[in-house]
């Protein structure tokens, strides 16, 4: 199926160079900032839970599948964000909450990942998505195939950061270390953003 005006389901029609570059750079794709009407949802198997939260951080990270990152993030900026635990943020009172969705860059990953978009895209969350963080899944340059996939899914959301293997987070916790730059870049870029910034401190 393919529709050029639906980005759940469409493949660009001009794909990213096929150049030796590492993940981080991968520019960011720009898309829907709303749910919209036509939007497949995905199978009821594939969508996330929803979860009452009574907490209200300035972000919450939502990790579309296990292993994803989300739990990094949140260790990383303690003071406004939260780990949304893999289940779509429901607040008491009734606001949409913040929520950035967190992937790997597998095929695994990016495919949860966009079953989370389409599920937000459908209207099936509480939730207004702010973007897409896209964490490697190993060293080293990604897979053209991989690229392409990142593209297309990350056409479902407002925008896309990727994050690169950072090798110092296998022996120790990542607080341990400096924030790496493409990390502190996307906790910058999301401090710019309407409702999130006034509502958190970044360091």
């Amino acid at each position: 199926m393919s529709d050029p005006n639906n980005p759940w389901l469409s493949r660009p029609t001009t794909p990213m160079p096929d150049t030796n570059v590492p993940i981080a750079v991968v520019p960011s794709t720009f898309g829907p900032v709303a749910p919209q009407r036509g939007v497949p949802a995905p199978d009821q198997a594939d969508q996330l839970p929803i979860r009452d939260q009574r907490v209200t951080p300035a972000v919450w990270w939502l990790g579309a599948h296990g292993g994803s990152g989300e739990s990094t993030l949140a260790a990383l900026a303690p003071r406004w964000s939260a780990a949304a635990g893999h289940a779509w943020p429901r607040s008491s009172t009734n606001e949409p909450t913040p929520v950035v969705i967190v992937a790997r860059s597998n095929a695994a990953g990016l495919r949860a990942a966009q079953n989370a978009l389409r599920q937000w895209g459908a209207g099936l969350t509480p939730s207004n998505v702010h973007g897409l963080v896209v964490m490697a899944d190993a060293p080293g340059r990604m897979p053209r195939a991989l690229r392409d996939l990142l593209t297309v899914v990350g056409g479902g959301g407002p925008r896309t950061w990727t994050v690169p293997w950072v090798d110092a987070w296998r022996f120790d916790e990542p607080t341990a270390a400096p924030v790496p730059r493409e990390v502190q870049r996307v906790l910058d870029e999301l401090s710019a953003l309407p409702g999130i910034g006034a509502a958190s401190t970044f360091n």
